[in-house]
């Protein structure tokens, strides 16, 4: 898994119909679900609560299973755990995107940090704090850093594969 991924920049950002959706070097058939957290209070709860409402409207949840049950509950958790880090050493999260294809989603976040997330090596399971990466690490297919050259910030994302049907 990567922990710095440099991608092409590749139009990341709102579309010009202002749909709200976003384009990204993804699949075509990726459906995306945009909300703004500049100046938004409760910003972790909000996002989750954006992300499961995402889950529900997609057919992940409610979850008919343990496997898809599982999948959700990755999914809120690595939300939390970008957005959180966001909040901690990035000044805050500006924006948060997910993607949706029929075999994977993806979760961005966008920050005006220049920080460069990454898993605490060695990680110590008793000390507190420090968890979010490597949480994000054994969750995900994928992971990295996005960042737009000439530009402040960084777009920090993961990709979670879909549940079995």
């Amino acid at each position: 898994m990567s922990t710095t991924r440099q991608h092409p920049p590749g139009g990341l950002g709102r579309e010009p119909d202002g749909t709200g959706t976003t384009a990204s070097a993804a699949p075509a058939d990726r459906q995306w679900r945009t909300l703004s957290l500049r100046d938004a209070s409760g910003i972790v709860p909000t996002a989750r609560d954006f992300a499961r409402q995402a889950l529900h409207d997609w057919g992940w949840l409610p979850a008919t299973g343990a496997d898809r049950r599982a999948a959700a509950e990755d999914v809120l958790l690595v939300v939390s755990e970008l957005v959180t880090n966001a909040c901690l050493h990035a000044d805050g999260p500006e924006e948060l995107r997910l993607g949706h294809s029929p075999k994977a989603l993806r979760v961005e976040v966008v920050d005006g940090g220049a920080g460069q997330p990454a898993p605490r090596t060695p990680h110590r399971a008793g000390r507190p704090g420090g968890h979010g990466m490597f949480i994000v690490q054994r969750l995900c297919l994928d992971w990295g850093v996005t960042r737009t050259p000439d530009a402040p910030g960084k777009t920090v994302w993961a990709e979670l594969a879909a549940p079995p049907a």
